[in-house]
């Protein structure tokens, strides 16, 4: 049995912005972009890796959840704390100083972590948590 991991979800609260991050900076390729009512779905992946993407989606749609939770979730979002994604590279200098110089939000520079790890971490325009490790 081969499984993949095809689509990770991540809130984006202003679709220019996101756009900006993940095309402009990291960049990614814009794999979809889809319009629905004033509201946009962007899918987007690494160049040549088509099988796995990031749908950056607008956040709090679902009807079951009311205007306190609505507020909560967005509250989260901003301070970085609702959710995260961990991406690899093979130069992860290198890509901090691109995506520094670009003026990204930086939460970490490099670090030799104690479990093993090289990683860097910024803040993509919505607030999401962007993990960076670098690769083998």
């Amino acid at each position: 049995m081969d499984i993949t991991v095809q689509y990770a979800f991540l809130p984006q609260t202003d679709p220019e912005a996101a756009l900006g991050f993940y095309r402009d900076k990291l960049g990614f390729e814009v794999r979809n972009d889809v319009g629905y009512q004033g509201l946009r779905w962007i899918t987007v992946s690494p160049p040549g890796q088509a099988d796995t993407s990031i749908l950056l989606h607008p956040p709090a749609l679902d009807p079951g959840i009311n205007d306190d939770e609505r507020r909560t979730i967005f509250e989260l979002i901003a301070k970085g704390a609702y959710t995260a994604i961990t991406l690899a590279t093979d130069d992860l200098d290198g890509l901090f100083e691109r995506l520094e110089a670009a003026g990204a939000d930086v939460v970490q520079e490099p670090i030799d972590q104690d479990y093993g790890v090289r990683d860097c971490a910024f803040r993509d325009p919505s607030g999401n948590l962007i993990r960076i490790n670098q690769r083998g």
